[in-house]
């Protein structure tokens, strides 16, 4: 109860229509003195293929068929507008800051123009060049040459980490709108076909086979692919026309150096570039670090001899003005040319000149195995309210590029950064990025698919932190577990199941040597359910399995309940459910559960009896399981079922026809006393078994009192109790009786009836049961027993509706044959043993 608001209960005014007090208005100086409302769970439902997934953060996502009115129609395609979000969507944001010096491509002009030749008639090229050979660039360039030439219009991808599957999602997911669908496998390909566009593929991490397959599958697409050196080139058969890209020459480094400065350079600073081409092959990413290093010189060298110069409030020097060193400096105060192997590495000279926050974002980054965090995190993390502007200094400073929607290290950055010691406290600089991403990957306001931007840093944080990973101090939680907690779950909602699983296993590893048990069964019921999603059924049986085991040691109802749901439709769908293609005596996995039902398909299964004290003939009991509408489908084929399905029909003509011998010696050694047990043995007998009898221990359902009671009845067609597993009418009204055995006690309670004997059963009613049916139905199972109940029943008047005055005890079930093709096929409710 708050105590704020006093409710009417506390005074007995429940009901009495008055209007409750109004909570006072909360100090907006202590606004957490009051209670706060707990966070809803964010639930999303997604549709993948045939199943509806239910992603809950609680308790584990839940599983089931998808409703016909659930599935959702044929994605369109979005229109031009909305390619136009979707294509600025896919581009890295603008750092915050001063504008940067716009830097023109040199020399590639010819290699531009040879690509949209290419992809202007329909061929698919591959753009090799080694890093930091300004390969993006281009492709960004060709992109816009390109705009016009497809229907679908240009898609861009970014390929680091990703497989070609995962890269055919992305481009359905760019072209298609599709929101909280996840087409399976076989409708992804038809989708896709249909694209028509170009597509700009940067950063691909495949070749040969899977290169292939993304080609094959996408065949109205014109791809230009963004690949280094190192990754394995196409197949031999492969169609992609290849175009190599190298570096500059000496001329176009230096311009590139004087476009990055913003003026020309000195004869001194010339020769030093030279060099610098020498060592560094011509790429340009080397000339634009260069070109920072002397625009960080000449900011040292202005010093004071601008200000005395010009004045404070005078105009600052232009950017084009040639260089004059008397204005930058003073006499015996000039700073040298970084040497040539701080050129060939200038990383850790360049973050010394940068800002603090700049420096600790640079640490972040090294830590999270170069991953840079989005700007809009840096504040949070560096602890600098204008910690964003790092970013625009990293980028002007050419130590970051851009990797699809977001920034990495530049090529070479992060082994320099890490040999200048930038990665000694890597752990602690991991897990506060671990803390922080954990709060914000679990606040209610940010969208998955936010998260889902920031996978790879998550991720990441995640790799760095699980191998160290410790049990938490009492009452503490692990930081590694709680981040795999939250983020799993957005990965999810968003449709990034590539992240999603990663975060799972990590999840998984890091509670197991944390020792949260109730964790790690969450993260194992999810891999289960993301095996079943994706068709993989005996990994999704055995993470489910693990994790209801987890689950049932710490009495989780309701996680196990889900488990146990997501384990039958796994059963349903491997075709191991109990009944489906399972011999008599074969263990059938997961028969037993909370809510089982009976098997929909029929398999012949038998039983030895023990046989009668005073004859030396054996019974036996003949369960033929049938239901009504068609057969169900059988999943087990071959010569293996064939086989099986042989022997249990030659099984069952035996067992038939050792049952009609049984009919007939009982018919011969019958004798003339009125009170003959044979002559009232009803067109349904039944056996009852005990522990000690041949019913092989099977498990008894128990009444209110905590005892076995007898089976149910289900009536055949002639109106008289049959030996199915549906419940018994207790009178004519047809309504079902609450009582399965039809016996009463004292109290109204259920009595069970007591087997005595294996011989016929005696009838307690006075007047024997009317048959509906003209001709008597012939049993198929005729071994008759004697039962006595502890508990006499109560007579009832006779009629040709169902009676329940004669109860039948079995724990076996059995089922008649049909008498003709008009009576009902009967169903037992007891798995197959």
């Amino acid at each position: 109860m708050d105590p704020n608001m006093r409710g009417p209960e506390e005074y007995g005014h429940d009901g009495d229509g008055s209007a409750p007090r109004q909570r006072p208005p909360r100090d907006p100086l202590t606004p957490d003195f009051g209670q706060h409302s707990p966070a809803l769970a964010r639930t999303v439902q997604l549709v993948t293929g045939d199943y509806l997934l239910t992603v809950n953060p609680v308790d584990g996502s839940e599983i089931e068929a998808c409703p016909p009115g659930e599935r959702p129609g044929r994605p369109e395609k979005f229109t031009a507008a909305e390619r136009a979000e979707v294509d600025r969507a896919a581009k890295p944001p603008v750092p915050p800051g001063p504008g940067r010096p716009s830097l023109h491509l040199l020399e590639r002009q010819e290699e531009r123009e040879r690509l949209v030749r290419l992809l202007a008639r329909g061929r698919s090229v591959r753009l090799t060049g080694p890093a930091g050979s300004g390969r993006t660039a281009l492709l960004d360039l060709v992109a816009e040459d390109c705009a016009d030439l497809a229907p679908d219009g240009v898609v861009r991808l970014s390929g680091f980490h990703r497989t070609a599957n995962e890269l055919l999602y992305d481009l359905f997911y760019a072209v298609y709108h599709a929101p909280l669908h996840r087409p399976e496998q076989d409708e992804l390909l038809g989708l896709v076909r249909e694209i028509g566009a170009v597509v700009v593929l940067d950063d691909v991490e495949f070749g040969g086979a899977g290169l292939d397959e993304l080609l094959d599958a996408t065949p109205e697409c014109a791809f230009v692919i963004g690949a280094t050196p190192e990754v394995p080139a196409p197949s031999a058969d492969s169609t992609l026309e290849e175009v190599f890209l190298g570096g500059l020459d000496r001329a176009g480094g230096v311009e590139l150096i004087e476009r990055a400065v913003g003026r020309t350079l000195t004869e001194e600073e010339a020769n030093w570039a030279g060099d610098l081409w020498f060592e560094s092959e011509g790429l340009p990413l080397r000339f634009v670090q260069a070109g920072a290093l002397l625009r960080q010189r000449d900011q040292q060298r202005a010093g004071t001899g601008a200000v005395d110069t010009f004045g404070v409030f005078e105009d600052a020097i232009p950017a084009d003005a040639p260089f004059d060193v008397s204005l930058h400096a003073e006499d015996g105060d000039e700073v040298p040319l970084p040497s040539l192997g701080e050129a060939a590495a200038p990383a850790p000279l360049l973050a010394s000149r940068l800002s603090a926050s700049a420096r600790a974002t640079l640490r972040f980054a090294v830590a999270l195995a170069g991953e840079v965090p989005h700007q809009a995190h840096l504040p949070a993390l560096v602890g600098d309210t204008h910690a964003d502007a790092a970013l625009g200094e990293l980028a002007s400073c050419g130590l970051v590029s851009p990797v699809g929607s977001r920034y990495r290290l530049a090529a070479g950055v992060l082994a320099q950064l890490e040999a200048a010691g930038y990665g000694d406290d890597i752990e602690a600089q991991a897990l506060a990025a671990a803390q922080h991403y954990a709060w914000w990957a679990g606040h209610p306001s940010v969208t998955p698919e936010r998260v889902c931007a920031e996978a790879d840093a998550l991720l990441a944080a995640l790799g760095i932190l699980v191998p160290g990973t410790t049990a938490p101090a009492e009452g503490e939680e692990s930081v590694t577990v709680r981040l795999a907690r939250t983020a799993a779950p957005a990965f999810a909602a968003g449709l990034h199941w590539s992240a999603w699983e990663r975060a799972l296993r990590s999840g998984a590893e890091a509670s197991r040597l944390a020792g949260e048990v109730s964790e790690q069964a969450y993260f194992h019921h999810e891999l289960g359910i993301l095996a079943l999603c994706g068709g993989q059924l005996d990994r999704a049986r055995a993470e489910l399995e693990s994790s209801i085991g987890l689950r049932g040691a710490l009495a989780d109802k309701r996680g196990t309940v889900a488990g146990r749901r997501a384990l039958a439709l796994v059963s349903d769908r491997s075709g191991t459910t109990p009944g489906l293609g399972s011999m008599a005596g074969e263990e059938v996995p997961d028969a037993r559960y909370e809510e089982s039902q009976s098997p929909p398909g029929g398999v012949p299964a038998a039983f030895a009896v023990n046989p009668p004290p005073s004859s030396g003939d054996t019974s036996t009991i003949v369960v033929n399981r049938a239901v009504s509408g068609p057969p169900p489908r059988t999943h087990r084929g071959g010569i293996r079922g064939l086989a099986r399905r042989n022997l249990v029909a030659a099984g069952a003509g035996a067992l038939l026809a050792a049952v009609l011998g049984t009919v007939v010696t009982l018919g011969a050694t019958s004798n003339n006393d009125a009170n003959n047990p044979s002559d009232k043995v009803g067109v349904n007998p039944s056996a009852s078994q005990g522990t000690d009898d041949g019913s092989l221990g099977a498990d008894k359902p128990k009444s209110d009192t905590g005892t076995a009671t007898s089976r149910p009845t289900n009536p055949g067609a002639s109106g008289t109790p049959g030996t199915s597993g549906a419940p018994t009418p207790s009178s004519s009204t047809g309504q079902p009786s609450d009582n399965p055995s039809g016996t009463k006690g004292s109290g109204g309670a259920s009595t069970p009836t007591k087997s005595t004997s294996p011989t016929p059963t005696k009838s307690t009613s006075p007047t024997p049961t009317k048959s509906a049916s003209p001709t008597p139905t012939k049993s198929a199972s005729p071994t008759p027993s004697d039962t006595s109940s502890t508990t006499p029943t109560q007579p009832t008047s006779p009629s040709t509706s169902n009676s329940a005055s004669a109860p039948i005890t079995s724990t076996a079930p059995v089922t008649s044959a049909p008498a003709s093709t008009t009576r009902p096929a009967s169903t037992s409710s007891s798995p197959v043993m």
